[in-house]
């Protein structure tokens, strides 16, 4: 016998409601993981595509890493489950790295290990975010944040910077964006997708506004080995110290040490708020790849000798890059000072008509230029206002050139 609802209202039939749940039909899909996925199978297909869209670096993982990884799998003690939050000798050995890096001290129970850094966003929002939560997300964002935000059941606020602002808000603009629902501020620098860096005095300032205003900070730290010329890296933490019981620090070594695809990422933070989330995870999916754990214990604990060197590969092609986008006429491209992308704003192309086409959007401008030109960026909208483009320089130096060449050559002929 079926049971009986003591609802008043009558019921849709299964039937006639939605097969997939409101909450996931409402997720887009990654702008960039979509792009790079269409320039693989276009190559596949045979045609030479260039493809500037995933923030991957073309290095391998060092080898050191790797011959870490190849002990751990003979190991019968990682052939099992371990602690959801992670193994306790990566736990300790991120914390030394913080302290190493950053130049705090954190305790080995504040660090959550997570599948990879887009865990830890996920999991960081939904340990404090409640339904109708405000979240400040400067703009342009990097492409996942207002997702996370919209699964946790918050509310994205984008704050935008354009070009004459080299992409990096100001307090004036987050306190304008701030109303008594603000519950987050998500803080990114070296950022994804524009390469802009906060200096320590911008950072103190946006870290002591928080703090005023009883204002939690995720701060997204995934880029902090990758500044070029004057610009460093700044802990939130370190520069605001008092921030420390309502900040998340976000990490993980896809990016430093050329581990996309090993999974390994970490949120840093408050006791209760770390505990939250382990209790998340071990529902979700229990502990990270022991094998890639044992891989980020060797990448944490060794030496930047690997790392720098990839650095000033992405300082030389960042220069070439940023210069033969700024050729074109049209084309606005700040000097991104972190990271691996440059964010140009195309508005002054858009209108122009292009073989026989007149693009009016940063998604049309793609369109044609991938079609066109065969080779793939991700527009503008992947990340905030039309208007602009993301091109990865993690990519060899070779391609960089022919590919950029392309879009000259196309962009030109309007």
């Amino acid at each position: 016998m079926s049971r009986v609802s003591d609802d008043t209202q009558t019921p849709a039939p299964a039937a006639a409601r939605p097969r997939v749940s409101t909450r996931l039909a409402a997720i887009a899909e990654s702008a960039t993981l979509a792009v790079d996925a269409k320039a693989k199978a276009l190559k596949a297909a045979g045609r030479p595509v260039i493809g500037f869209g995933a923030g991957e670096p073309d290095f391998p993982t060092p080898g050191y890493i790797v011959d870490a990884a190849v002990a751990a799998a003979v190991d019968p003690v990682n052939h099992r489950y371990s602690p959801a939050a992670g193994l306790p000798a990566l736990r300790e050995a991120i914390a030394a790295k913080t302290l190493r890096d950053s130049g705090y001290d954190v305790a080995p129970s504040s660090v959550l290990v997570t599948n990879g850094g887009k865990q830890a966003v996920y999991q960081a929002f939904a340990a404090v975010v409640d339904p109708g939560d405000e979240v400040l997300l400067p703009a342009p964002y990097w492409t996942t944040y207002p997702e996370a935000i919209r699964l946790a059941g918050g509310v994205p606020v984008e704050v935008f910077a354009g070009v004459d602002q080299e992409y990096l808000v100001t307090v004036e603009q987050l306190e304008a964006a701030r109303t008594e629902r603000t519950k987050v501020l998500l803080f990114c620098s070296p950022s994804n997708p524009t390469g802009s860096v906060y200096s320590p005095e911008q950072t103190a300032e946006i870290g002591r506004w928080a703090l005023e205003h009883g204002i939690w900070v995720i701060t997204d730290e995934i880029y902090e080995h990758l500044t070029y010329d004057h610009s460093v890296f700044t802990p939130m933490i370190r520069v605001v110290p008092e921030l420390a019981d309502t900040t998340i620090v976000l990490n993980g070594v896809a990016k430093t040490y050329a581990m996309t695809g090993w999974r390994v990422g970490w949120m840093i933070g408050p006791a209760d708020v770390v505990k939250a989330a382990t209790n998340l995870q071990s529902h979700l999916t229990s502990n990270v790849a022991n094998v890639s754990q044992r891989a980020a214990i060797a990448a944490v604990t060794g030496d930047l000798a690997a790392v720098e060197a990839m650095r000033l590969a992405f300082d030389r092609r960042r220069r070439t890059m940023v210069e033969m986008l700024t050729q074109i006429d049209g084309v606005e491209c700040p000097m991104p000072q972190g990271a691996f992308y440059a964010y140009p704003s195309v508005e002054g192309v858009l209108g122009r008509t292009i073989r026989g086409t007149t693009p009016t959007t940063s998604a049309e401008l793609a369109a044609l230029i991938l079609d066109e030109a065969e080779v793939a960026v991700v527009p503008g909208e992947a990340f905030g206002p039309s208007g602009y483009l993301r091109l990865s320089y993690a990519l060899g130096d070779d391609d960089l050139v022919e590919g950029v060449s392309r879009i000259q050559r196309l962009l030109d002929e309007g």
